[in-house]
């Protein structure tokens, strides 16, 4: 029991800084010089804005202003082993489809997972290859 209630705390703990560093106030934003797919809507080029948008960090608000879009997605948080070297945007590509999957904040352990798309499932079930591409962001 005592072993279970350290674990949680370890876990309450390192995703409280996660937290801290992607706050409400806080904005990751990047360039990203492709269209590309969150969720089931396509997102055109253009600078994205990510924002939390709960206490909980398990919202994420991502926006790209100059169409028009606002979306929200719902997010799991995977720690890794050693913390992120910069803050970024990862995406899967399959050959020329885009699709957003990760947000990682410098600093932090903590990298923010998105939901897969139904496409994106399609392709994966197709057993088409899938490179990563990861874009600097920064902080805001």
């Amino acid at each position: 029991m005592k072993h279970s209630m350290l674990v949680l705390a370890l876990m309450l703990v390192s995703t409280g800084a996660a937290l801290a560093q992607l706050g409400s106030t806080t904005k990751v934003t990047a360039q990203v010089p492709f269209g590309f797919v969150l969720g089931d809507k396509a997102v055109p080029a253009g600078e994205l804005t990510v924002q939390s948008v709960t206490g909980s960090g398990g919202a994420l608000l991502i926006q790209n202003a100059d169409a028009n879009i606002g979306l929200l997605s719902t997010v799991q948080m995977d720690e890794t082993k050693k913390p992120a070297g910069s803050c970024a945007l990862v995406f899967h590509r399959y050959n020329n489809r885009y699709f957003l999957s990760g947000i990682k904040i410098e600093g932090s352990r903590i990298t923010y997972r998105l939901p897969k798309s139904k496409t994106e499932t399609e392709l994966q079930a197709q057993n088409v290859n899938a490179t990563e591409e990861v874009l600097v962001a920064s902080l805001k």
